[in-house]
């Protein structure tokens, strides 16, 4: 699978960790939208587009966001979520998300990683000239 077209739009706000949202083409059949280039302290990654994550109120089955502590349409007392004790806090935030698409191995991820971010230097680099 080949990547043939990459866009970037970039995001204006520089105190913000969010830099761009690219669009990838694969094999000029298949798009996928959304995918994040965010500043991390080790440098920029991309981050695959993604939902949050919800959970059906036991009164009326409404879904409701994680963490919800009443459902947002019969105005019951929703449950509280039962976080393992080994799980870390930085990793429970992350559950909240789940991805719509990703890549299944690392290489793959690596070389869509690759692109995108030479396309995002590519579309900084026009903005300064």
């Amino acid at each position: 699978m080949e990547i043939t077209e990459v866009r970037i739009v970039l995001k204006d706000s520089p105190d913000k960790k969010l830099r761009a949202y690219a669009t990838v083409t694969f094999d000029n059949v298949f798009v996928v939208r959304n995918i994040k280039v965010i500043e991390g302290s080790t440098g920029l990654f991309i981050a695959m587009p993604s939902r949050k994550v919800k959970h059906p109120c036991p009164k009326c089955s409404f879904k409701n966001e994680l963490r919800s502590k009443y459902c947002n349409q019969c105005g019951t007392v929703l449950p509280a979520e039962v976080i393992p004790q080994h799980v870390e806090e930085s990793s429970s935030s992350q559950s909240e998300h789940k991805d719509i698409a990703h890549p299944i191995t690392q290489s793959f991820r690596e070389y869509l990683q690759k692109r995108v971010l030479e396309a995002y230097e590519q579309e900084k680099g026009k903005i300064k000239i």
